[in-house]
């Protein structure tokens, strides 16, 4: 066998490998989308393995290849919904401005999410507390960075002038709670876009937060996403 034949017989397992584990990967995250859709349609704790493995025509055994049991998927599932926002947050370069800017560009990237995605409802939706402990504080470590990250721009917006004073940790807990709650009653069918519902709640939420100028009356951050909304649904 010439040098270059025994070179091509050497790289033919690698090849194989890197379809392999491309074809893994494609399967690994229909496992992953197609348990999202059903944990948020029916509970997580109404969902079996043999569903997910019927909708999917394999065997439930095959499951346990890609994935160590349920609750497992259920953590990427969280934890794809975490990447997601964060991914939007990066794609927009949106940490810059003043603190409040930075909220609201926050609060518009995370509400986006939740409408777009079912790994951002899943965030938003699913009760951790049905987790293990150990799984519940993975979840819990994940949902923090969300947290921390809305707090942090309310401090930032605080010491920077442009957000009132206030107890940011509150603060953060009722601007994600609002946005959560999305998740609820969010359907695509209904009279207004995901951007015109992510950009409308986003103001509104970071408004309440903003400083009130010296008329006494709080400045819009963006022209009034939610007047210039009403005047198109008018039209």
């Amino acid at each position: 066998m010439q040098r270059s034949d025994t070179l091509m017989s050497a790289r033919r397992p690698w090849k194989s490998f890197r379809v392999r584990q491309r074809d893994g990967d494609v399967k690994r995250a229909a496992i992953l989308e197609t348990a999202a859709r059903l944990f948020l349609e029916r509970g997580y704790r109404s969902t079996s393995l043999r569903e997910i493995a019927t909708l999917l025509k394999i065997t439930k055994p095959a499951l346990y290849y890609y994935f160590q049991n349920k609750e497992q998927i259920l953590v990427e599932c969280y934890s794809a919904g975490i990447a997601s926002i964060e991914g939007l947050l990066k794609e927009g370069r949106l940490d810059a401005g003043s603190g409040l800017q930075k909220v609201e560009s926050y609060l518009r990237v995370y509400a986006t999410a939740i409408v777009s995605h079912d790994f951002g409802r899943c965030v938003a939706m699913l009760d951790d507390a049905e987790l293990s402990p150990a799984a519940r504080r993975e979840v819990r470590t994940l949902k923090r960075r969300i947290d921390d990250s809305i707090r942090g721009y309310i401090e930032d917006g605080i010491e920077d002038g442009s957000i009132a004073g206030c107890n940011p940790k509150l603060a953060a807990f009722a601007a994600a709670g609002a946005i959560n709650w999305i998740g609820t009653w969010y359907s695509p069918d209904g009279g207004l876009t995901a951007d015109e519902i992510a950009s409308g709640f986003a103001e509104l939420l970071t408004l309440g937060l903003a400083k009130r100028n010296g008329t006494g009356t709080r400045p819009s951050l963006r022209g009034s996403i939610v007047k210039e909304t009403r005047q198109a649904q008018k039209k």
